[in-house]
This record gives C-alpha cells, structure tokens and sequence, in this order.
C-alpha cells in the first residue's frame, strides 16, 4: 500500500488500485464520540448509539511515512493514517474520540460478499450489515406473524443481519477484499454504489487488504490469512450422524434405523448429560458430564457402537448452569465471570435457568475448563465429537479477569470457545480425528473451528429462517475461510405451531446427503414434531440419502483435502468458478467442489425446480445420466432425486455414475 497525496485531497492505492480516495469535499473519515445504549434478553440484543461531536478531518500533510488528518488546513491533527504492509492502521488523536467511519472506494456496479456466515443474503450489495455475534432470531422477517411474536418475547425475532457469527471481511468482483482488524461492534454498509462504507466503535484498529487476480485466489488468501481447517476425518463424511435425545431408548431407535438401510457414523445424543424441560422446550442440564440416570451404563455403550464402527457424540458450551457442581467448583477457584459492582458471580438467564460464564480471559480457567471438562469428562470418557454451542451471549455488564472491555471481548467471545475446545483436542493428540462443530463464531474462530453448523434454523421453508438459508450460510461463511459447513437435518426451532412437515424432512434428508457432514436433530420440541424415524416413508428417505453421502465419500474426501492445501471451501458460490455478474446472487444451489452442482428443493411442495447450469460445456444429470447444456433448465425432483448434476469429464465421473445406484 502507499499513499498518494495531491492538492485536493489524498488516496490510498493497493499497487495500482486506489481502495481509498478522500476530497476536500468528500472526505473518506468521519470520527466522533459514542453513547452506545445495549440491552440484551438471552442472547438477542438492541445496540443503539447517540454519537456527538461528530467532525470529517479531510486536509492531510505528511508526517514521516504516516499520514496526519485535521479538520481545518494545518489544525490540530484528529486521526493518524499509518501503512503496514497491506495494511492502512488508523488512529484517533483526540481523547473519547471512539467512532469512525471509513469511506473505500467502489467501482460501478461493484458487487460485495462476505460479512462471516450471512442468512439472508449471499450478495450483500445494497445493504447494511451490523457485526455483532448474537442469536440469529426465529423469523429474522419483520412482515411475519412469527418474528412479531417473537420480537414481543425478550426481542428474538431478527433481522436479516442477525447472525451467530458475523465477520467484518469482504471480497469484491473487483477482486480484493477488506478486513477489519477490530472486535468492536461495527457495521459494513453497502448501500451506496459509489462507496463501501466500514463504521467502527473503536479509535484504533486496522484495515487488510488484499488483491487476487481470480477469485479463487482471493478466497485462498483470506483462508490463509485466519487459518485452515485441518481435514475432515472419514467417520464424519462416510455416513450420517444421527442426532437422537431420547435417553437410553435412543439405542434402540438407532438400532432400528440402521436396521432400515442407513449408513450411520455415529449417534449424537446431545442430552447425554440431562434433561431440563422449560417452556421453550427440552433443554439441556448445563454441567458437563455424564447424566447416568438417562445413561444408564453408557460406558459400556459407546463400546458396543465403537466394535461396529459407530462413534459417540455429545454436547457442550462455555456456560454453567448455578444449580449444578461445575458450577460451584469454577466459582470456588475463582474461574468465573463477576459483577462490575461487587465480588458476586455474574449470572445470565438463558430462560428459566441461571448460568454462570466461565472467564476465558483468565488462562487457569480456561486450562480448566480445556482439560477438567473437555479432556476428563469428555474425551477420556469416549467422545469422537460435540456440538459445541453458544459463545454470543457473552454481556457487556461484567467483569473479566484481564480488565478487558466486555463491548470489545464480546465478538471475541466465539474464538476463545473455539481456541478452549481445539486445546482440548489438541491435549490428546487428538486433532483431525475428533471432530467438534461450532455455531458461534468471529474472525479468527477458523484457526480452531473445524467444523461449522448453521445455527437454529426454523422447521420451516420461510426465506429468512428456513432451509434455504443453511445454503447462504455455508456460501458467504466458505468466501472468508471456512471450508466446512453443516445443518440440522429436519431444522431445530418449533415455536408457535410451526413444526415440521414431511416434506421439509424429505427435503432437508436430500440436502444433508450433498453437504460435507450430514447430521440429523429432534430440534427443540421433538414430541411435537416429526423425526426421521417417525414414519417408513421418512425413515426409508433417511436410510437412502445417507447411502448417498456415504457413496460420495471418496469425492469428499478429495475436496477436504484440496480445502486443506488451497483454501477453497467444499460448497461454492456458482461465480466462484462462473465468475458472470448473473451469477453474483445465485444463493439457492452451489458448486460442491468444481466438478459437481447442486440445487436442492428448497421451497415447500415442489415437484420440480429451475436449475442454473453454467460455464461452455454440458452437464450430466446424476440421477438419469441425461446430458443438458449449459442454461436454465426446469429439472423434475421427485423425493429422493433433488437436482444434482456433474461435469463427464471430471476424473470421479465414474464415482458420481455409481452414485445413483447407491439408494
């Protein structure tokens, strides 16, 4: 990077391209001092801020290599501009002064992608979009009876924006992309075609760039840059994980299910360690070891599965419910959170419990937490894997044992989760073999995540809570660095009468079969809501769709290993390899690796669906081996058969043929 500084103005240029121009009378900075208001209710938050003295700095002079801003010809200087390598840090020279806003130059018709794991749109163009972990609504549609509902019940409805794990980075189809280098809130604001605007809540930060000459090599920087997932172990890719939280019974349904024909890797019983029922539905009891009273015997079990090949998965997050004996061992050794006003623990309501955060910012906690929870109770006592959930809810009312400020510790809150649960691994020699799968997550969590999953999607089709989003979500979250992604076969929430329909289980069967990792989930009601063991005809689907995904194992495993070696997610946007502007925000089917395309169903009682096939040359439909040119077609998709296609040429042409032979 250098800077170029000239009469009316200066700019900042990435080799020949200029990232950044600031006029007289356009100026590229704004700062001005914050009065931030936050309320949060379980994880769901309402960020407002009243900025004053607001002042646009736009007359530059140099000051060795770095460059000064003030308001006025020869001021007093209010913000520094330094150059590191590709990087431009900046500076505010004005105490209180802790809200900035940068304005990057866009080329027309710019297209944007990115902004970590997005629901709602691939494209993000035209669009503002807050950086903030939290949870992601239920609903995320304010025109909905649904979110309004919800909004009206601790404000979980969502929005659009609203996701578990946001990231301030962005790629543009000028080929080079921005990082912000801050944990503070912020927003990315495309909404002007002239300009890509960053607001930060933070007087010092930074801003990487970086330049590619195709696309593909701009992903792989930036998975460079925040760290490659190592590869997927064959147990997670060479059969379904099925997801029961049924006590003891959960082994006789598995037993039934793998009795109908299905390929199962392992059972995931994420109630393993107890049961709480609330109104929301069948929680967890939050104190991380094994419940033997649902269990019974269940060292014994994970022994039997494990001579057939099966694997045991369980569950955990970083909080501790304070009716449980973690919790009251954390608090003796001083390992949780406490209240800015006093030496009391700070406790968090997660609806109808409290619970306690264990201090990550304090190194013996989470060494504790590391070996005493995830070492001891989890790993020694036989698990292969987990979910491990949360990381958002981190307040910004407490007091941590570094001293850091909880509004800029709480969008890191997910990477120290990740970093906790990848020690732990890491500690049995262990890594690349036991798999855990996060929800939550920032810049930075792919360095120690190995596996993402969407998050708590709604038992539903809706636009921006339903299955269609777990395809945009492993898109835009794949464009920053994350090779893996995953859903909850079936979805999770069920709330006021919505559950789930046959359909969408036949539908999300299919969808898991041509994801990386296919994993099934009870959700939150499951007595309310159908399984895939509830019926021949669900159970029959399962069976036949994990055929699939075991079949096309060998393919997963070239594409996790070419994610290891280049970066490249193993689901990809259509432009990714199609780079044409009609293609930009195609966000309902993808590239799975380059030689294979898949446009799941994704809308309710569909028997057909218009498929985007692009590029020169011809592709094979899987199922009937009929060749179709490059174009938009209207493919049938009979249950069991969704709209997959591949290149012939490719060298697993004769993989994908037998694939169909697999069901």
């Amino acid at each position: 990077m250098t800077f170029d500084v000239r009469e009316d103005g200066f700019a900042c240029l990435l080799g020949s391209r200029e990232v950044l121009r600031s006029l007289a009378g356009a100026p590229a900075f704004a700062i001005a001092r914050g009065a931030p208001q936050v309320k949060m209710v379980r994880g769901n938050f309402a960020i407002d801020d009243a900025p004053f003295d607001e002042v646009a700095p736009a007359f530059a002079r140099l000051d060795g290599a770095d460059l000064l801003l003030s308001a006025q010809p020869g001021g007093a200087p209010l913000l520094r501009l330094a150059i590191d390598g590709e990087a431009l840090r900046v500076q505010t020279l004005e105490p209180g002064y802790d809200r900035v806003r940068v304005d990057l130059a866009a080329l027309p018709g710019e297209h944007v992608w990115g902004g970590g794991e997005q629901m709602s749109y691939l494209d993000l163009s035209g669009r503002r979009f807050p950086i903030w972990t939290s949870e992601p609504g239920v609903g995320r549609d304010k025109s909905t009876e649904l979110t309004r509902l919800m909004d009206e019940q601790g404000m979980a409805g969502g929005d659009y924006w609203w996701t578990n794990y946001p990231q301030p980075t962005f790629l543009t189809s000028g080929l080079w992309a921005c990082h912000l280098g801050s944990s503070a809130y912020s927003v990315l604001d495309f909404t002007c075609a002239d300009r890509h605007r960053v607001e930060v809540w933070e007087g010092a930060f930074t801003l990487e760039f970086f330049a590619a000459d195709d696309l593909p090599a701009l992903v792989g920087r930036l998975a460079g840059r925040f760290g490659r997932q190592p590869p997927l172990p064959d147990w997670t890719i060479g059969g379904a994980i099925v997801g029961l939280k049924d006590g003891d019974n959960s082994f006789a349904r598995l037993a039934a299910i793998m009795e109908a024909g299905s390929e199962v890797s392992a059972l995931w019983c994420e109630d393993w360690i107890g049961i709480r029922q609330t109104t929301f539905g069948r929680r967890l009891f939050w104190d991380w070891s094994w419940n033997e009273a649902r269990y019974p015997a269940l060292p014994g079990r994970i022994a039997e599965l494990a001579e057939r090949g099966v694997r045991f998965l369980g569950y955990v997050n970083p909080y501790l419910a304070n009716d449980g004996s973690q919790f009251a061992e954390a608090q003796a050794l001083g390992y949780l959170a406490l209240r800015q006003d006093s030496e009391e623990v700070y406790l968090v309501d997660f609806g109808e419990f409290d619970c306690g955060v264990v201090d990550f910012t304090n190194p013996a906690a989470m060494d504790w937490f590391a070996e005493r929870v995830i070492g001891r109770e989890m790993l020694d006592f036989g698990l292969s894997g987990w979910m491990a959930d949360f990381g958002e809810y981190l307040p910004v009312d407490l007091r941590l044992h570094d001293g850091s400020d909880p509004m800029l510790m709480h969008n890191r809150w997910p990477v120290l989760w990740a970093e906790a649960n990848a020690r732990a691994v890491a500690s049995r020699g262990l890594t690349g073999e036991a798999v855990f799968f996060m929800r939550a997550g920032f810049s930075g969590v792919q360095a120690h995540c190995p596996l993402l999953w969407a998050g708590d999607q709604s038992v539903d089709f809706t636009r921006h809570d339903g299955i269609n989003t777990v395809i945009t979500a492993a898109l835009s979250a794949g464009l920053v660095g994350n090779a893996y992604s995953h859903s909850d076969v079936g979805g999770y929430t069920s709330l006021h009468g919505n559950v789930r329909t046959a359909d969408l289980m036949m539908r999300w069967c299919e969808l898991g079969a041509f994801s990386p990792v296919m994993r099934s989930h009870e959700g939150n009601r499951p007595d309310d809501n159908l399984q895939i063991d509830s019926s021949p005809q669900l159970l029959a689907q399962f069976a036949r769709m994990s055929r699939v995904h075991k079949a096309l194992a060998p393919y997963v495993r070239h594409l996790s290993d070419e994610a290891a070696a280049t970066g490249l997610p193993v689901q990809r946007p259509l432009f990714l390899h199609y780079f044409e502007e009609a293609l930009f925000a195609v966000q309902d089917q993808y590239l799975y690796g380059a030689d294979m395309l898949v446009a799941p169903v994704v809308e309710a009682d569909a028997a057909a669906r218009d498929v985007i096939l692009p590029g020169d040359t011809p592709w094979r439909h899987l199922w009937t081996g009929e060749d179709f040119a490059p174009g938009t077609h209207t493919i049938p998709a009979p249950y069991g058969e969704p709209p997959v296609f591949y290149l012939p040429a490719s060298p697993f042409a004769p993989l994908f043929a037998r694939v169909r032979e697999s069901g």
